[in-house]
């Protein structure tokens, strides 16, 4: 009964409320803390895309990377606009009631939660730091609810250059000198060459040299997750993408995909 009362007290006001996303849409893909944790007061922001609440829950923001601060590492290279980005969840958050909402995994590993956050007045607190540039958009295979939204919201803030898309550092690279900059995550533009099947894998390949040019390496059981959406790996030769992930070089600069939403089509 609790939870419905806040349910129904949050579409009021978000009613009233004038935002470039639909809160009251994205909730109706997500599903509710079903407990007391529903809803809590934010009292501490650990970094750009962590918060702590007022019962002792710690909170990822999933679906966001915001740039990294020290912290407790020991020898950490801090990432440019790290306590920028952190500056700017507390403006959004800190000391003020949010709402819990899930979409896919529950927990991480290291015990925090990993949601979506909405204030009372329909803020979502994911598309406030994506549309100020001040994170973006990290998506993982066991968390893939509305994507679209993010990658929107995201795309605003790239497109003025604002926040973390005015720096070098966080730009797309175009696939040509991705080999500069492995073991690291990022976003990847390029053409699409050639599409081959070994094995169980599929390869994009954007050079003619698959030993030292770009590659998406397409595992079978994400191939198969394309198919659902009615999308052929080998139509894609010939077009322009957008790939996001961790870039690694393995035969040449590659980025392994875990689900399709890392992959944007033009």
């Amino acid at each position: 009964m609790r939870l419905v009362k806040l349910t129904i007290i949050f579409l009021l006001l978000q009613a009233n409320t004038s935002f470039a996303y639909d809160s009251a849409e994205l909730i109706e893909k997500l599903k509710p803390e079903k407990s007391e944790y529903f809803k809590s007061r934010v009292i501490q922001i650990v970094d750009g895309d962590t918060v702590l609440l007022e019962n002792n829950m710690e909170v990822r923001l999933v679906g966001l990377q915001a740039p990294k601060i020290a912290l407790s590492r020991k020898n950490f290279k801090e990432w440019p606009l790290g306590y920028e980005s952190k500056d700017a969840l507390s403006e959004i958050t800190l000391g003020k009631q949010v709402m819990l909402y899930y979409g896919g995994l529950k927990m991480d590993r290291y015990g925090r939660a990993l949601a979506h956050l909405f204030l009372d007045d329909g803020t979502w607190v994911q598309g406030e730091m994506l549309k100020r540039g001040m994170a973006r958009l990290y998506s993982f295979a066991d968390n893939r609810s509305i994507i679209p939204e993010m990658r929107a919201e995201e795309k605003t803030a790239r497109l003025k250059n604002i926040g973390i898309w005015d720096l070098d550092f966080y730009k797309i690279k175009p696939q040509e000198i991705s080999g500069k900059h492995t073991n690291s995550f990022q976003v990847i533009s390029g053409r699409i060459i050639d599409v081959a099947t070994v094995g169980s894998n599929t390869y994009l390949n954007f050079g003619d040299d698959y030993k030292t040019d770009f590659t998406i390496v397409v595992p079978g059981r994400v191939n198969t997750m394309f198919k659902k959406q009615d999308i052929n790996l080998a139509d894609l030769e010939g077009k322009i993408i957008f790939v996001r992930g961790w870039l690694k070089y393995y035969n040449g600069p590659s980025i392994d995909l875990t689900h399709p939403e890392q992959l944007i089509i033009q």
